[in-house]
């Protein structure tokens, strides 16, 4: 939060030609930072069954409609006239949510107690997140809800699962969210419109195919 209100308060005074070149520099280190999570596995069958299981009940269940629905509501009870509020909701989302320090220190607080590297986390998460208001508006902001809910649900998984969720298939789950940040980054660089959201499911379909057939 305090991230996006110090991008928010430079966002207007930014040029265009900067809000621009900054967003593609966003978008090249998204797929640089998918690539480099993704390359963490080589398990390809379980990656790209996860990858088509997930992304068809994501279609089936529309859930790219139903987020941005959910984000032009939050705009309209807010009275935000930001073009750019529901693409800035769901970026952030997606770009806080998928690192593999995400996943892993939920994971490790679950398991431990410790927080030290979601606390590690959090303060990149606060730098990247003025880059991104300055950029995409207050939209932003609002993407500590979803977070603390993605987060919050991840520890307590891990509480009730901890015999169960071994590196292996915590890597896994690292290397699809990988996959999921370069669409992202392929997205944000307007190069091809990718559906990412509706590929979130692909995540526990991977859990669940890691846990039996990776050892």
């Amino acid at each position: 939060m305090v991230g996006s209100i110090i991008g928010l308060l430079i966002h207007t005074r930014l040029p265009e030609k900067i809000k621009k070149i900054v967003f593609q520099a966003i978008g090249l280190f998204t797929i640089f930072l998918g690539i480099d999570m993704a390359l963490k596995s080589d398990k390809y069958l379980i990656l790209i069954f996860s990858l088509v299981i997930g992304a068809i009940l994501g279609e089936w269940i529309k859930l790219d409609s139903q987020v941005e629905k959910l984000g032009e509501k939050l705009k309209t009870k807010i009275h935000s006239k930001d073009d750019r509020f529901t693409e800035g909701l769901v970026t952030a989302f997606l770009m806080f949510c998928m690192g593999s320090m995400s996943i892993l220190g939920a994971f490790q607080e679950g398991f431990s107690g410790n927080s030290d590297l979601l606390f590690t986390k959090s303060v990149l998460d606060g730098f990247s997140s003025i880059i991104l208001s300055a950029s995409l508006g207050f939209g932003v902001m609002l993407a500590i809800i979803p977070l603390i809910i993605y987060q919050g649900g991840l520890t307590f998984f891990a509480v009730e699962l901890e015999n169960y969720l071994t590196n292996s298939v915590v890597n896994q789950i690292s290397a699809l969210g990988g996959i999921l940040l370069i669409g992202l980054g392929i997205s944000i660089l307007d190069i091809k419109k990718i559906k990412v959201l509706n590929m979130i499911p692909a995540l526990i379909i991977v859990a669940i195919l890691s846990y039996f057939f990776v050892k």
